[in-house]
């Protein structure tokens, strides 16, 4: 557990099909909450990809199974005058587990319509899906954000061939689930550094995408740092950072991001919050051996 962190305020689930559901935390002025949009089975041996270290053993050292159920997670950041969402799940692109983040948010409190900012860490389907449904926008009142640079790839100038196979479909569900935005005026890329509402910056991470970018929030309790997917499975990342998946566009650079971020993290004591790491995705980064070591701040 994290020394150290601020109140928790733990929702009840109000789901059957799983007991993940939202978890509400405090810090400082800003109440920050996870938004479980589901689950999905990743198949280690076909998602990582370990160079000569066998994969078999790095699986067996974490504790986990060929296929290990893999969270996709979303934050909303509440001031209590602007609302802010950090990616909005996968909607109906991906598994039939996965779409649900709207249904937590209502769960939760809120309304589809108070959300004022929508911040996208990049646009593969399970971080952008959930803004529109059946072609409407979702979020009728908010506007996109997207790092320019991806926003240039998957709609302008990417190419298929750029990606691997299992991200292909990428260019089609972006274009047509941004459009609603774009028809609207709501669709805003923006560059490194850039800031909102005075306490939120993009810090960029590529090398999962071109483009993909994490923020950090500051509070009066400390910063948190959304990652995105800076990693899908924590427990073999993390000790072996080199470890790379077939959706990253440029391995060896997201190999050398995620090395500096987890030095970083672990140097600083942020709380990051990692849209794939065991909902709700909140936790710490620290030194462990050789590598490094996700300590949950939720339980």
């Amino acid at each position: 557990m994290c020394d150290n962190l601020p109140v928790l305020l733990r929702q009840p689930s109000s789901s059957t099909r799983d007991d993940a559901t939202f978890h509400r935390t405090v810090f400082g002025a800003l109440t920050i909450t996870a938004l479980c949009d589901g689950h999905f089975p990743l198949c280690a041996h076909d998602v990582l990809r370990s160079g000569d270290t066998p994969l078999g053993d790095l699986l067996e050292d974490a504790h986990l199974d060929a296929v290990v159920p893999s969270h996709v997670n979303a934050f909303l950041v509440d001031d209590g005058t602007h609302r802010t969402l950090i990616d909005t799940g996968a909607g109906h692109l991906q598994d039939a587990t996965l779409g649900r983040m709207t249904l937590q948010l209502m769960a939760a409190g809120y309304d589809p319509h108070d959300i004022d900012i929508v911040l996208l860490t990049h646009l593969h389907p399970d971080h952008m899906g959930g803004l529109t449904h059946h072609g409407e926008a979702v979020f009728s009142r908010a506007t996109v954000h997207v790092p320019r640079d991806e926003s240039e790839f998957w709609l302008d100038n990417g190419e298929p061939a750029d990606v691997d196979g299992s991200v292909r479909a990428t260019f089609e569900h972006a274009r047509r689930t941004l459009a609603p935005y774009l028809r609207e005026g709501r669709y805003r890329p923006f560059e490194p550094g850039t800031t909102w509402l005075g306490y939120i910056s993009a810090e960029p991470l590529p090398g999962h995408t071109c483009g993909h970018t994490g923020y950090r929030v500051r509070t009066d309790a400390g910063d948190i740092v959304f990652c995105g997917d800076l990693f899908h499975v924590a427990a073999v990342q993390l000790v072996t950072p080199g470890v790379t998946v077939c959706y990253d566009s440029d391995p060896m650079r997201a190999h050398a991001t995620r090395k500096a971020f987890l030095n970083a993290m672990a140097r600083r004591g942020d709380i990051v919050g990692a849209a794939h790491a065991p909902f709700p995705g909140l936790g710490r980064i620290r030194n462990d051996g050789a590598g490094y070591a996700w300590e949950p701040c939720v339980e």
